[in-house]
């Protein structure tokens, strides 16, 4: 059977649904094209729950999503595979373009899809929970079977779970992901076992081994050599079951509009890192320079920016105060010099808050340390021109307040016997004497009580 596809690209968010009311008007069936390129984020999710609803809306007759990906976020995997088991639409995920992967939550995403398929040489599978994987847990125990190439590869009982290294938090996360995979792999017929063991033991399987182990529905070389194959094609959805007629399907693409764009630069951990550190240093020079306006109004809409990405992110807060105490800190030491006790002090709550403020370890989520790095010197260097100024200014003769009289020459303003007024370094003071001076008469100033200064000629300081 001849396929008849045409991809239309949009250029813009508007472009989709033109074609949309264009293939409605037309009568022609629809099938809608969705693409996971990279790390899964909130950004992901969005787009994706926002493509289903749209390929409902306008009653298409199938979502292909094509992915590439390394993983993600947890919490927008289960957005994605909840949209995906609620959506009245046929979802075809797609491991396409070949050397692309389906890794960690991609697994995920692969099994719970109505249809799961892949290009030549793509892979599937290493669904262990990355925060275990990176994190230096044992590895689980290998059986003597394991050792054995040629041995048959058998699961254990339920009743007899591979036994797993590592904490008691790090168990209870294995178990809850293989539960979880094998809910989906089970819903649509797939091999739980193995879904199983992607998990506890991070097994990955190419194209043909895993269409071999009842993985994946199918292999095809392109979107529509898939389209092909699914024709005919019986598939159970969420309202029931489906007959699929992929064969004079138009394609629409649904690109990633401003909105998804937006959402997916401040949910960058860099960005809405950066984002926090201008709004709390905005908010603060606003609050030590009232009326300054500018840094307050910049501070307030980057800190609000970076509130909403970081309750998207999987943050922790132990981290989000460090670095905010950290920051008081180093402020603080303008102000209250403290010789390096304040703001090294701040430096170091500072470091430790950024390391562990994106609580996770998925690929692409995590802060770069050299952007940390690059911050935490710039604030270093700033204590440190602080600590040196204030030792500088230790040894720096006094020119102000009581300290700054005692032992100035004044000269009388008038003649006098007790009690006048002399001129010191520009001002006039009354001052007390002991013995009658003359105008002009030089005196020097040996205490000063409250506003008036008690003086001694020179020439009595000279004769002792």
């Amino acid at each position: 059977m001849l396929l008849a596809a045409s991809c239309a690209l949009a250029a813009d968010p508007d472009a989709a649904p033109e074609q949309t009311d264009a293939a409605n008007a037309s009568g022609a069936r629809q099938a809608y094209l969705l693409e996971i390129r990279g790390a899964i984020g909130p950004s992901t999710s969005d787009y994706i729950e926002r493509g289903l609803d749209k390929a409902q809306d306008a009653g298409a007759a199938l979502v292909v999503i094509e992915m590439d990906t390394p993983g993600g976020l947890d919490t927008s995997m289960r957005r994605i595979i909840k949209a995906i088991l609620g959506s009245s639409v046929p979802v075809a995920t797609f491991v396409h373009p070949s050397g692309s992967r389906a890794a960690s939550a991609g697994a995920y995403i692969l099994l719970a899809s109505h249809i799961a398929a892949m290009a030549p040489a793509t892979n599937v599978g290493a669904a262990t929970p990355v925060a275990l994987g990176g994190g230096g847990g044992e590895e689980p125990e290998s059986s003597p079977d394991d050792e054995k190439p040629d041995a048959p590869t058998t699961v254990p009982a339920p009743s007899e779970p591979p036994k797993h290294g590592g904490s008691a938090m790090e168990r209870k996360a294995v178990n809850d992901a293989v539960a979880y995979i094998r809910s989906l792999a089970e819903m649509r017929g797939r091999n739980a076992d193995w879904a199983e063991r992607a998990v506890r033991n991070a097994e990955s399987l190419s194209a043909d081994a895993a269409l071999d182990e009842h993985v994946i529905d199918l292999v095809a070389t392109d979107v529509p050599d898939l389209l092909r194959q699914l024709d005919g094609r019986d598939v159970q959805i969420a309202s029931g079951k489906v007959h699929l007629d992929t064969g004079a399907l138009v394609l629409t693409r649904v690109e990633p509009d401003w909105r998804t764009r937006l959402l997916d630069s401040i949910t960058n951990p860099n960005v809405a890192y950066l984002l926090l550190l201008v709004g709390i240093y905005g908010l603060i020079f606003e609050g030590y320079n009232p009326g300054a306006v500018l840094p307050g109004v910049v501070g307030a809409i980057s800190l609000l920016l970076a509130a909403y990405a970081l309750q998207l992110l999987e943050v922790n807060y132990a981290g989000f105060a460090l670095i905010a105490l950290g920051i008081i800190l180093m402020m603080a030491e303008v102000f209250m010099p403290s010789f390096g006790s304040l703001g090294i002090g701040g430096v170091v709550s500072f470091v430790i808050g950024s390391i562990i403020l994106i609580d996770t370890d998925a690929p692409g989520f995590g802060i770069s340390r050299g952007l940390i790095g690059g911050v935490a010197f710039v604030g270093a260097c700033i204590v440190l021109a602080i600590i040196w100024l204030s030792a500088r200014a230790r040894v720096r003769p006094v020119v102000s307040g009581r300290e700054h009289l005692l032992g100035a020459v004044a000269v009388a303003q008038d003649a006098f016997a007790e009690q006048g007024y002399v001129r010191v370094r520009g001002e006039l003071w009354e001052a007390h004497v002991r013995r009658p001076v003359q105008a002009g008469e030089k005196l020097r100033i040996v205490a000063v009580e409250g506003l008036q200064l008690e003086a001694e000629p020179l020439a009595v300081q000279g004769d002792r």
